[in-house]
């Protein structure tokens, strides 16, 4: 029994975290081609525990390192599966990605689940609908942006934070939250809105794992590398997309080799709407899940896989609970007690729909920082 009576948020000093971070869709593959998943699952081990794990199996031969993948990987560790890719033959319209965590020694940490992630046979080229919610973005939600030059996968560069800066990074890729801003309201009050994003609106990256924020940046559709300037409809999963900073003379995001810059496009004299723009500046945008599992082991090696771990669904609680008594904790009854709902966890465990694909992950050097707090 791997359970720990704790409060709700508390961290303990053996507590050991598996982040897995993927796309919520994923393009089909046809005959013989190979769709790799992009940006490629990760998974990432933090928490104090992996490293007490390490100490430990240092004075002891029998408790072994955690591994992505290899033997050798660090016990606080980054691995990302970037051969993943699902055939015509595979008929579901939805599955899990599964990951199986062993130690070095083969003993098996747990199975762990990624979210639910759609399958889609390629990007839609018609008008969005908001009617088809499950591709469009909302504000507030998770993207990963990559640039992709002349459909070469070898030369895919994601956006991402490294040093408190962004860069375009051929090894790892970051969430960022995408937020709709209200324009009414200038730059240094930035008040955040509700809703699904449109080309046109005014917007903001904010990265996930660190806080750094890009400017207020104008999104724009993005078509036979032209920005359209009068486009406003919904923005799809798989989009070709531009990132004009907003109050600039056309100047774009843009990528060149591993740095971000700003790139100015040039106008069209023929075509008020449309502003030529480089390979640089055209991003692929598609939403991002993330599922963290946190579990805590004694400083005894455990046997038994701590998996299935449970997630939490709902919080219900009635009222806080006495000091010194842990949630759960039947309330205190009386002739002046109202009727206060007892405080419960529903909690409900993933599970594959399907047959799992089990994916062996690939350590990278280097992780953020930011990432092992």
């Amino acid at each position: 029994n791997h359970s720990v009576e704790r409060r709700v948020g508390e961290k303990l000093p053996a507590d050991q975290t598996v982040l897995i971070l993927h796309a919520k869709v994923a393009q089909k593959s046809y005959g013989n081609e190979k769709r790799f998943f992009c940006p490629p699952p990760c998974v990432y081990l933090s928490g104090p525990g992996w490293k007490l794990k390490q100490e430990q199996g240092s004075g002891h031969a029998h408790c072994p390192q955690p591994t992505l993948g290899c033997s050798s990987c660090p016990p606080q560790g980054f691995g990302c599966a970037k051969a993943l890719y699902i055939s015509d033959a595979d008929k579901r319209k939805h599955f899990r990605l599964v990951l199986k965590l062993f130690f070095s020694n083969g003993q098996e940490i747990g199975t762990f689940h990624s979210k639910l992630i759609k399958v889609i046979s390629k990007p839609s080229q018609k008008k969005q609908s908001l009617k088809n919610t499950d591709l469009c973005i909302s504000s507030g939600s998770k993207v990963s942006l990559f640039n992709r030059l002349r459909s070469q996968t070898v030369s895919t560069r994601y956006l991402s934070v490294e040093g408190g800066a962004f860069i375009a990074s051929a090894r790892q890729w970051a969430a960022f939250t995408l937020h709709l801003a209200d324009e009414r309201y200038n730059r240094s009050e930035f008040p955040l809105r509700e809703g699904y994003i449109r080309y046109g609106s005014v917007v903001q990256l904010i990265c996930t794992a660190t806080g750094v924020t890009l400017p207020p940046l104008i999104i724009r559709k993005v078509s036979k590398q032209y920005a359209m300037l009068d486009v406003d409809e919904p923005i799809s999963q798989l989009h070709k997309c531009a990132f004009q900073f907003q109050g600039s003379d056309r100047m774009y995001l843009c990528l060149s080799t591993e740095k971000v810059i700003q790139f100015q496009a040039s106008p069209c004299p023929k075509e008020a709407n449309r502003e030529l723009l480089n390979d640089g500046s055209c991003w692929t945008i598609i939403g991002t899940e993330m599922v963290e599992y946190t579990f805590s082991e004694s400083l005894a090696c455990a046997r038994e896989p701590v998996s299935p771990v449970p997630l939490i669904a709902a919080l219900q609680v009635g009222r806080a609970p006495p000091s010194g008594h842990l949630l759960g904790a039947p309330p205190a009854t009386g002739p002046g007690d109202r009727s206060f709902p007892e405080p419960h966890l529903q909690a409900g465990v993933a599970l594959p729909e399907g047959p799992p694909h089990t994916s062996t992950a690939h350590p990278l050097p280097d992780p953020p920082p930011s990432l092992f707090s």
